[in-house]
């Protein structure tokens, strides 16, 4: 048996009224002057989350928007530079971390996470960004958070559908780090763990929003995922959602939802059934087509030229007429073929 495996820095803080303790890692980190960085539906907790840090916080961007468009990354790094922020916080889900990600890869401020999804974009030292219709990312040790504040409190606010569809992407990232070609077995036990967190707090979510433990359930499940996804290399499911993302602007996680159980069905993943997890999508009630997220048929193939088009590892080569049958059943609605 031979592998690497590299564990990331970072500090996890994790369980119900954690948050609490969010102005002690910020002193325990020697940050004196923070921007609090969160989207406009999440400006409730950043203002609660500002007013907790008192003199430590230098200000409040409440625009993190999905996908991480250019000019609202020049922004936040422009507001970040005239407040003289040393850090910053993040509070939500992807694009509000993604956001606090895109002020370190330009000005090296650290971030500290505090998720109310269960996007796992706080556990990687992956960025991206969306300019003219295109999501660029990369890899950069700097925006890695150097810290995690775990809350399960702060995702009973989340509607249940959110919940679902984050959970299902948090599955996504665990699904391709068991087939990367960087995986080794403590990223296949975390993978394995956090997919089993996941389908088991899913449909009690489903059944009764406002169990905390199940949130918190649902919440360590994607922390596993997301350090999986951390530790690995992304193929053809996450290449293709970003395509479909920075193209076409579509929902981030209820893209992740539709298309994964088509991916794996691709890649022939044996340790997630695909028909099964598709199955489990409609019982939970998520979305699975693209056409019902707003994509054009005449899209297919643009997405499928650009995705085959690109370089990444991936278990089965990646075809245009492979990615283009792919996406007509994700755009369809229709059982992942097996």
């Amino acid at each position: 048996m031979n592998f690497t495996y590299s564990a990331l820095p970072m500090r996890v803080v994790f369980g119900a009224g954690s948050l609490d303790s969010l102005p002690g890692e910020i002193s325990f980190l020697k940050l004196e002057k923070v921007l609090v960085l969160c989207g406009p539906r999440q400006e409730a907790v950043g203002v609660a989350v500002a007013e907790a840090l008192g003199d430590r916080c230098a200000g409040l961007l409440p625009e993190a928007t999905m996908h991480v468009p250019a000019e609202v990354a020049a922004k936040a790094r422009r507001v970040a530079a005239e407040l003289g922020a040393d850090g910053c916080v993040a509070v939500g889900g992807g694009s509000a971390i993604g956001l606090g990600k895109a002020v370190a890869l330009e000005h090296g401020l650290p971030v500290v996470a505090v998720p109310t999804t269960y996007a796992g974009s706080e556990m990687t030292p992956v960025w991206g960004l969306t300019e003219n219709g295109v999501k660029r990312t990369g890899r950069d040790p700097k925006v890695l958070p150097v810290s995690v504040v775990y809350d399960p409190a702060l995702t009973l606010t989340m509607p249940v559908s959110l919940a679902v569809t984050s959970g299902i992407n948090a599955i996504a990232h665990a699904a391709e780090g068991l087939y990367a070609p960087d995986a080794s077995p403590i990223v296949s036990l975390m993978a394995r763990d956090g997919v089993r967190a996941l389908i088991t707090a899913l449909p009690a979510i489903v059944e009764h929003p406002d169990d905390l433990d199940a949130r918190a359930e649902a919440l360590y499940g994607a922390w596993l995922c997301g350090a999986v996804l951390g530790a690995t290399t992304m193929g053809l499911h996450h290449k293709l959602c970003h395509a479909l993302g920075g193209t076409l602007n579509l929902p981030h996680s209820s893209t992740h939802t539709v298309v994964l159980p088509h991916v794996l069905a691709y890649n022939r993943v044996t340790e997630i059934a695909p028909v099964e997890l598709w199955e489990l999508e409609g019982r939970l009630g998520a979305p699975r087509s693209l056409r019902e997220l707003g994509m054009a048929a005449d899209d297919i193939d643009r997405i499928a030229g650009q995705v085959a088009s690109a370089t990444f590892p991936n278990p089965r080569p990646v075809t245009v007429p492979g990615v283009r049958d792919l996406l007509r059943a994700a755009w369809a609605g229709t059982p992942p073929a097996v």
